[in-house]
């Protein structure tokens, strides 16, 4: 038995029009552990019939994209129905590693119901300037959101404890899901821990993208201003109250104990 068989983990890829690394992806996953599903967001390459020749694979599929997001919602969904405690996102363009999944597994058995993701090495001079930027944009934006000072806020590759989102109730659908899940878990006391991960980034020729600068940045600096606004007007206020009645609670009763120890009374 495996550790992703004793810990109930699996691994989940979601992906639209990768068929040229999709399968290579799965191929490194499957030598770790078979229990992976894979959300197919409305492809229309060669995706289903690569799908067809992994019949281990746990297979979600619909006609039309709508979003990563939506991809990864329902896959954990999914996931969460099958019994996993866990899952590992990792995205099917290759820029993520298969041997990096132990270092999760490490960090799962002493960090069980924490939210663990892969913290990339952002200064390669393989990493294009609108990921270098949304990388930093993102990282001060969920700084001033939660607190937290994040190496990497926007890596795909995470471990998402299932049981702790399970009753949570998600609005997004596009890239922004990423930034939804992480800022509101937190808030929910969910805990968020990063491991490193290596990362890789195709020649500029051969990259396949599905971010878009504009659109995508656009939904992602709207999601973010309402997370800044209700972060100062509700969050923020509430953490500091319960700190101050956490405190109260815990301060020693100023009141002398006047009893008599029994060894003298006898």
């Amino acid at each position: 038995m495996t550790d992703f068989d004793r810990l109930r983990v699996c691994v989940l890829i979601p992906t639209y029009n990768n068929a040229t690394t999709l399968a290579g992806v799965i191929r490194d996953v499957a030598a770790y552990t078979q229990h992976i599903i894979v959300v197919n967001d409305g492809s229309t390459d060669e995706t289903a019939t690569i799908l067809q020749s992994f019949p281990f694979v746990q297979v979600i599929s619909y006609p039309d994209n709508v979003g990563k997001g939506w991809a990864l919602r329902q896959g954990l969904a999914f996931a969460t129905e099958r019994g996993y405690d866990s899952a590992i996102t990792i995205d099917s363009d290759g820029q993520h590693f298969a041997n990096d999944l132990p270092v999760f597994m490490e960090a799962l058995a002493t960090k069980p119901h924490t939210i663990l993701i892969g913290a990339r090495n952002m200064d390669q001079p393989s990493v294009p300037g609108k990921s270098s930027f949304g990388h930093k944009f993102s990282n001060f934006w969920f700084w001033v959101e939660t607190g937290l000072h994040s190496p990497d806020c926007q890596s795909g590759y995470r471990l998402y404890p299932l049981q702790a989102l399970k009753k949570r109730r998600f609005l997004t659908r596009k890239f922004e899901f990423e930034t939804e899940v992480l800022v509101t878990s937190y808030w929910k006391g969910i805990a968020i821990e990063w491991v490193p991960v290596s990362v890789y980034y195709a020649p500029p020729e051969t990259r396949v993208s599905h971010f878009r600068p504009f659109t995508d940045f656009t939904r992602i600096t709207i999601l973010n201003t309402v997370y800044v606004i209700w972060s100062f007007l509700y969050i923020k206020p509430r953490d500091f109250f319960r700190l101050i009645f956490v405190k109260k609670k815990a301060r020693p009763s100023s009141t002398p104990n006047y009893s008599i120890p029994q060894s003298l009374t006898e």
